[in-house]
């Protein structure tokens, strides 16, 4: 049997007996290769698959295998990526289809992997088909996008199908905020004393202006305030469906703040170790096995009366991930072995489906109005008291939505309408509209899902690749303080006062870089098809089709590929440079322009043109400042770096910022500032820095033979820097024995030393 991580294999190597040989494939073994020559265009979109450098020795083992056994089990995930595995197995072994069987299971227990195996199948073209139109659209549109990004706005860059359009969506929204014009209103609240209780209630409708709140808190100055209407209504609250993928990495993300990549690594541990069910799914759906082991479990421990057996209804109707939603293989299993991560992670999806099979919460809404004899306009209060918890004993869903200011909620004093309220005091306080909020890896995921852009299981690494790639940036924001307005009225008198909130707070937002708005604009326009939602998710849907085999794969490229091509040569030949430059003025000193725009190490402030006789001079930008934002004083400032310091030892410091970031150099030295503003650190705190720098290197160097040559203590132990270069010192070496010529003769053997993998590459 073969499947594909070591985890997985050794989890069910425990229920198969001395008959079975599991191996594990280590994921993919044949992929597309890089170069032009991976995809024949003119031939049907044929791929030129080839196998993997570091899966050579895993296929030779294999293939040993697979003539010593009589039947080989292609047991890889039941997904369509999984598919596509047993599909490049069977043709990188040569593997005999008379003996060559794929099951499928989306949990792994004994009695999953029985049945599967009693349930054999070949292997499903169609969902093959799927994938690898999936595979070589992404390729051919990364492949013919990222030349033009090198030549039209930096080198280096990417593109991708998935990837550009998750970046535009932070992008939009960004753009969206900044377009933002808060409006000002007034909010209404009254207390009340009721025999020693407190009551809340508020003004249903807001005042635009002071001066209406003002007028409003006036007209109830001796007022009376009695019960108009008492109106207590039954509610209740229904749990949600259990996990699927996406919803699975945004509960993670919110109530976990796990990043969606931490979720699915977490959530493979816990399938390959037998403890939910296959992670990779758009089903909500549970098998009438696990409903009844729900029920079972749900009985034992809450009682009858918490039992409420619910079938839920996947909305997505082309679902073809999988056939059940994530849950515990066990649900009398409620906490499992293993790290931090895997526990929780696993008590929240346990939580999550054994509350979906219970009864739904009961509650008693009030809701009183409150009337006043000066005017006619009514106060409101609302009261809930939960009756019955129901499934809220287990577990309560949380929201991406940002807390709004609603009516209170919780237990009402007694009340009797016709009844006069002891008043306290009457509050009007200004509020401002919010901007759209920014987008956390959750809600982009849900924002994703909706727009029906990507796959769920592909959402993990897309959200990590545009950060690696520098289009977008995860990070917290403090906000600023904002004076609001506030009216009191109390004994008969209004008074006016202020009080203040901190507004523009962010926790771990998604913002998009100065690189991610220029590519984003670049690409809308000039591909508005590769950009758009719409089509994006039109492109899904068509994967669909191919993998129910209603349509032919290479024909739907063929579709595809005719009219991108086109605009491809069209945009290399014809479009400008991504617009990537602001004039932002006149030097006072100088007179020479002032320019923000993108170079080569990220954005940057430059003054002068090339043109001019004397040189332009360049500044960083600030990692708080944006391309689009900053103005000609913030852009001055930046100028006044590199800063002179003072001297130590007779030796000139001062601080810059350079292509690393900000730093402090002294007598040829850069002393790294991490947490110290160059802008603002002083001589003093410079000298603690570079005495530091100065003991660290002290205790790194283990000889110097001279400027270009030494022996240093590195973090995988001692080697020599050689003109820049690094070699490893043999293991029953003494460097503190070698000379200056041991030492230039081993970096001529290094030359000659073959190069190992670089990272990423699997250890044998």
């Amino acid at each position: 049997m073969i499947v594909e991580s070591p985890a997985k294999a050794k989890t069910i190597e425990k229920y198969l007996g001395k008959d079975y040989t599991v191996k594990a494939s280590y994921g993919h073994v044949r992929d597309l290769p890089k170069g032009n020559k991976a995809i024949d265009i003119d031939n049907g979109f044929t791929p030129q698959y080839e196998v993997l450098p570091d899966k050579k020795a895993i296929i030779n083992e294999l293939k040993k295998l697979a003539k010593t056994h009589e039947h080989i089990l292609l047991a890889t995930d039941e997904d369509r990526e999984g598919e596509a595995i047993s599909w490049h197995l069977a043709a990188a072994l040569g593997l005999d289809s008379t003996k060559t069987q794929r099951i499928v299971f989306n949990e792994i227990t004994k009695t999953a992997i029985v049945k599967a195996i009693q349930n054999p199948r070949s292997i499903d073209t169609n969902l093959v088909n799927a994938q690898q139109a999936r595979r070589i659209l992404d390729r051919l549109v990364g492949f013919k996008l990222s030349p033009i990004l090198w030549r039209k706005i930096k080198p280096g860059l990417s593109a991708g199908r998935v990837q550009s359009v998750a970046v535009r969506l932070i992008v939009d929204r960004e753009d969206q905020i900044l377009a933002f014009k808060p409006e000002s209103s007034y909010k209404v609240t009254a207390e009340f004393s009721v025999n020693g209780s407190q009551l809340q209630a508020q003004l249903p409708q807001k005042f635009k202006t002071l001066a209406e709140a003002e007028a409003f808190l006036k007209s109830c100055i001796g007022a009376e305030y009695t019960i108009a209407k008492l109106e207590k209504k039954p509610a209740k609250k229904n749990p949600s469906p259990p996990f699927t993928t996406s919803t699975l990495q945004q509960e993670a993300s919110r109530k976990l703040s796990f990043p969606v990549g931490l979720t699915m690594r977490v959530a493979q541990q816990l399938y390959e170790s037998g403890m939910i069910t296959y992670m990779r799914t758009d089903s909500v759906n549970l098998s009438e096995a696990a409903l009844k082991q729900a029920e079972t479990a749900i009985k034992g421990e809450y009682g009858n009366q918490y039992h409420k057996k619910r079938k839920f209804k996947t909305k997505n109707a082309g679902a073809q991930e999988a056939h059940e939603a994530i849950r515990p293989t066990d649900f009398n299993r409620k906490l499992v072995t293993g790290d931090k991560n895997q526990k929780r992670l696993y008590e929240l999806i346990w939580k999550r489906a054994i509350a979906s099979q219970m009864a739904e919460a009961k509650l008693e809404r009030t809701i009183v109005d409150i009337a006043i004899s000066t005017n006619d306009k009514k106060l409101r209060a609302t009261g809930e008291v939960l009756k019955f918890d129901g499934f809220l004993k287990v577990y309560m869903a949380s929201t991406d939505d940002e807390p709004e200011e609603t009516e209170t909620k919780g237990m009402l004093p007694p009340l009797h309408v016709g009844q006069v309220l002891d008043f306290v005091q009457m509050e009007a306080l200004q509020r401002f509209s919010k901007h759209p909020p920014r987008y956390t890896e959750a809600s982009l995921v849900k924002k994703l899902e909706e727009q029906g852009i990507g796959r769920p299981s592909t959402y993990a690494p897309t959200i990590s690749t545009i950060q690696k790639r520098g289009y977008a940036v995860k990070e917290s924001k403090d906000g600023t303080n904002r004076r609001l307005e506030k009216l009191i009225l109390a004994k008969d008198n209004v008074t006016k006062s202020h009080k203040t909130e901190v507004t523009g707070r962010e926790k771990m937002k998604l913002f998009p870089t100065d690189l991610g708005n220029i590519t984003t604009k670049f690409l809308i326009q000039h591909f508005p098809n590769i950009m758009n939602y719409s089509f994006t998710a039109r492109i899904e849907k068509k994967f669909d089709i191919i993998a129910t085999g209603n349509a032919i794969w290479n024909e739907m490229l063929k579709g595809f590929y005719t009219e991108f091509a086109a605009k491809v040569k069209h945009t290399q030949e014809h479009a400008e440079r991504g617009e990537s430059e602001r004039f932002l003025g006149k030097d006072p000193k100088t007179g020479r322009d002032i320019l923000a725009r993108l170079g080569r190490y990220g954005p940057m402030v430059q003054l002068g043109r090339k043109e001019d006789e004397e040189k332009p001079k360049f500044a960083k930008l600030r990692s708080d400042q944006r391309l689009n934002l900053i103005t000609l004083e913030e852009a001055l400032e930046l100028f006044k770096l590199p800063r002179s310091l003072g001297e130590y030892e007779g030796k000139k410091v001062s601080a810059s910022i350079g292509r690393f970031g900000p730093y402090v150099r002294y007598d040829g030295m850069f002393v790294s500032l991490k947490e110290d503003d160059p802008y603002e650190v002083t001589l003093t705190r410079a000298i603690e820095l570079i005495k530091a720098k100065k003991e660290a290197d002290a205790k790194k160097l283990i000889k110097h033979f001279n400027a270009d040559v030494q022996i240093l203590n590195g973090r995988w132990g001692p080697y020599i820097k050689y003109h820049k270069k690094n070699v490893k010192i043999p293991k029953d070496v003494d460097p503190k024995t070698l000379t200056l010529e041991d030492c230039e003769k081993l970096f001529e053997e290094s030359k000659n030393k073959p190069k190992r993998g670089g990272r990423g590459k699997k250890k044998k």
